[in-house]
Parts: C-alpha cells; sequence; structure tokens
C-alpha cells in the first residue's frame, strides 16, 4: 500500500516505518495518524516482520508534536473525540502490539512525538535529541497518554515537572531519567536500533508477545499484573517454542524458533 506520508521499508525480519513529513518537523496530522493505525496493524499481522523500528524523516525531528493548524476548530467533545481515537487506534496499538517496537529519536520529540516514542516499547536517542511536552503552552495537557506513560517511566514528581513547565530535555538528561533506554551519535542511532532488535528476534517470537502483554499489565489497575504472568507463562509451555529452547539447551546448540 502506499502512503501519503510514511515510508515503509523492510530489512530482513526488521521493518522500517518513517514518518516522512521533513518541511513539517514530521508533525502529526490526521492523515499521518490514519496511515500510521493502517501501517502498524499491518505490521503486526504480518508474518514476515518480527519487530519495527519508528523515526522521522530528516536530521532535525523525530516527531516535533501534533499539527496544530488541525486544532483550530476543536472544541470539548471533538477533543475528545481526538484524544479517545488517537489512543485506541494508534497509542495504544503500538504500546499492546504482539511484535516489539523500537522507536529511534532523531532530534526533536515534543507533543505527541514524545508521546509516541513513550508508547513504543524501547526508545534509543541520538545525542542532539530535545525530548519534552509543551502542552500546557498551548492552554491544553497531553492527549495521547503523556500524563500516564510519562509518570510511569520516570516518577510523578518528574513528569508533573516537564508537564507544568514545558521545558524540553535533553537526551543525556532522558537516559538518566529513564525515559530513554540508550543515547548514541546521530549516525550510530539506527544502527543501534537495528543491533538491539536483532538480538530480541533471536529471541521466541510468541514469548516475546507474551512478555509484552505481562509487563504492560503491570501499569494497569484493571488487571491483576502476577495472575497475568502466570497465564502468559503457562501460555508459553504449551507451545513448540518452548520445547525448541529446552531441547536447544540441553543439546548445548542455538534455538530455532519457529513462532509456533
Amino acid at each position: 500500500m502506499a502512503f501519503e506520508n510514511l515510508l515503509i521499508t523492510n530489512k530482513g525480519r526488521i521493518q522500517y516505518i518513517t514518518i516522512n513529513r521533513e518541511s513539517k518537523l514530521n508533525a502529526l496530522n490526521a492523515v499521518t495518524l490514519a496511515e500510521l493505525h493502517t501501517a502498524f496493524t499491518g505490521a503486526f499481522a504480518n508474518p514476515d516482520v518480527g519487530g519495527i523500528i519508528i523515526t522521522g524523516a530528516g536530521p532535525k525531528a523525530f516527531i516535533a508534536g501534533a499539527d496544530i493548524s488541525e486544532f483550530v476548530n476543536l472544541n470539548a467533545h471533538t477533543g475528545r473525540e481526538l484524544a479517545q481515537n488517537g489512543h485506541t487506534k494508534v497509542f495504544d496499538l503500538i504500546a499492546n502490539g504482539s511484535k516489539p517496537v523500537i522507536a529511534a529519536i532523531n532530534g526533536f520529540a515534543l507533543g505527541g512525538g514524545l508521546e509516541m516514542a513513550m508508547a513504543c516499547h524501547i526508545r534509543i536517542a541520538s545525542d542532539n535529541a530535545k525530548l519534552g511536552l509543551p502542552e500546557l503552552t498551548l492552554g491544553i495537557i497531553p492527549g495521547y497518554g503523556g500524563t500516564q506513560r510519562l509518570t510511569q517511566l520516570v516518577g510523578r514528581g518528574k513528569a508533573l515537572e516537564m508537564i507544568m513547565t514545558s521545558d524540553m530535555v535533553t537526551a543525556a538528561d532522558a537516559l538518566q531519567f529513564g525515559l530513554v533506554n540508550h543515547v548514541v551519535s546521530p549516525e550510530e542511532l539506527l544502527t543501534k536500533a537495528e543491533e538491539l532488535l536483532n538480538k530480541i528476534l533471536k529471541r521466541a517470537p510468541l514469548a516475546i508477545a507474551s512478555a509484552i502483554t505481562a509487563v504492560n499489565a503491570a501499569t494497569r489497575s484493571d488487571v491483576n499484573g502476577f495472575e497475568t504472568e502466570i497465564s502468559e507463562f503457562s501460555k508459553c509451555m504449551g507451545t513448540h517454542d518452548f520445547k525448541e529452547g529446552v531441547a536447544a539447551f540441553l543439546e548445548k546448540r542455538p534455538a530455532e524458533f519457529k513462532g509456533e
């Protein structure tokens, strides 16, 4: 499928999803969000795709935020619809996806851009990246999961400071806060993302999906995370990959997982 604002490329079992609005600093407009829903839904369903790296076109920005020009005519009712649709169709879709998603943050990750990165399972930032949630400067708050995911990652006090001041933080500070997993030079960004994702893809695909489900349960109030872990653990034991993993360990050879 051809996209207007996304570039989709495959490298082995890795699929790259690149937001291609460089002249707009890759800001998220309605078309881009709809395309992201389609792209991620397709990637999660495609057996040839093991994991996804999302990044932004050009050197300046991962995603500089939402396209504010689309906010002009919003009110309380339509604003609720905007946030609800974004949560359901894009941000929660990514966070709860069955395959690992790495955000390669190349430059500014602001507002919806940082919320996109936080929805991903792992974040790698270039050392010139700047991250922040500046929504209060517009008279609103983050609406795509920012208040929740930032609090989970960096704690209540730091989340409130970042949100209420609207200040950007450097990649080095983001690493210290636990907001990103790794910081590398811009030239090393995609190499590091691929290196990490390829390491993950050597593990059992069904167990990866179960790990995502179980870890996500730790942040949910509507489920018991320990019960979820028990359920996912037992589910893994019913797979061919589990038998292969044990046999490979005992036979002192690399496992050949098939996602079965």
